[in-house]
């Protein structure tokens, strides 16, 4: 989560409203989809608890995953893919999507693996959450809905995903808006000890690579996710509804397994697979993204990041650093939902 403000760890050193929501998403023009969309399967998922701005939540299969996935715009609109973290939900996109939908684009919101909808396929397929993986999820989803081009955003494990994307697909990226920079890591960069302030942060971190951690965060995990939430944006006032709606995301079955694998893996005490071990050498080598990117940055995230200065040099095409102000923090799509679809706009010059 928070933990996606990692940049890499030696980043850290300095070196390296709703009813209108409803109402724009009522203009989705479903049937013109599913006329121009006969190789894609998909179908409504169960009903959630809780009410919803993102709907109908729609499930194909894609890579490993039957994911679960919100499809809102014009099917001929410039796709735009945004991607959530952890604790999180797709409901941090709740009022960027129609700000997007009114602009024409078609914006696609998926859950990740061991959130909300999203199945794997295999009941017997490793629960991993490692970088690469959810990389090769987003792609995945692209190819399943006919998607080749799109505007990939994301905030916490989803800018970390988004920025995968574009670093390693950069023909699949238009461009890339991505909260808190550059944030692809890897077990050998994340070995090197932080000054003790900073590995404070990451206390959460320490506590899964313990069973006792593991079984407290299974059991806790809502009690879990507001502590972070309270932290990680301490100015953010939200209420009961909005925390509810996304923490029913977190009863998916897998959802523990995923969390705790995805950062005991970052520490290096839990194995990826063999799968992915081209794709992590590669990232292992923190390369350079190619494709335009807006980062963003809110003036009070408490999650650990890095300064935006350390992490510029890793955008080689057109860059743009946004601090948004007015005691914004780590969910910033869902704290301030017209900052970052501004620079979902100006990445795509309209749709």
């Amino acid at each position: 989560m928070t933990d996606d403000t990692r940049c890499d760890r030696r980043s850290f050193l300095g070196v390296a409203a709703m009813s209108i929501a409803g109402a724009h998403l009522g203009l989705v023009s479903d049937a013109a989809r599913d006329a121009s969309s006969a190789q894609q399967p998909s179908r409504r998922s169960p009903a959630t608890r809780g009410a919803s701005a993102l709907s109908p939540v729609r499930q194909i299969d894609a890579g490993v995953l039957n994911i679960g996935y919100v499809d809102a715009g014009p099917a001929t609109g410039t796709p735009v893919v945004l991607l959530h973290g952890w604790p999180y939900d797709i409901h941090s996109f709740d009022a960027v999507v129609p700000l997007l939908v009114t602009k024409g684009y078609r914006v696609i919101v998926p859950y990740l693996r061991g959130f909300g909808t999203t199945r794997f396929r295999n009941g017997t397929a490793l629960r991993n959450g490692q970088q690469s993986a959810l990389g090769v999820d987003t792609v995945a989803l692209m190819d399943a809905l006919g998607i080749h081009h799109a505007i990939v955003g994301g905030f916490d494990w989803g800018a970390r995903t988004a920025a995968i994307v574009a670093a390693l697909w950069p023909e699949r990226a238009k461009g890339l808006v991505s909260v808190s920079g550059y944030l692809i890591g890897s077990p050998a960069a994340n070995a090197q000890p932080l000054p003790p302030s900073a590995e404070l942060q990451w206390w959460y971190q320490y506590y899964f690579a313990t069973d006792r951690g593991r079984a407290g965060y299974d059991r806790y995990r809502r009690d879990f996710a507001k502590l972070i939430w309270q932290t990680a944006s301490p100015r953010w006032q939200f209420d009961d509804a909005t925390f509810a709606r996304t923490a029913a995301s977190f009863d998916n079955p897998d959802h523990v397994d995923i969390v705790i694998h995805n950062y005991r893996w970052r520490l290096g005490l839990a194995p990826g697979e063999p799968t992915y071990d081209d794709i992590e050498r590669k990232l292992a080598a923190a390369p350079t993204i190619t494709v335009p990117t807006i980062t963003l940055e809110g003036d009070a995230n408490g999650a650990p990041h890095a300064d935006a200065t350390a992490y510029a040099r890793k955008f080689s095409a057109k860059y743009e650093h946004r601090v948004i102000s007015g005691g914004v923090g780590h969910n910033l799509p869902q704290e301030a939902p017209e900052a970052f679809a501004k620079a979902v706009i100006d990445m795509g010059g309209g749709s």
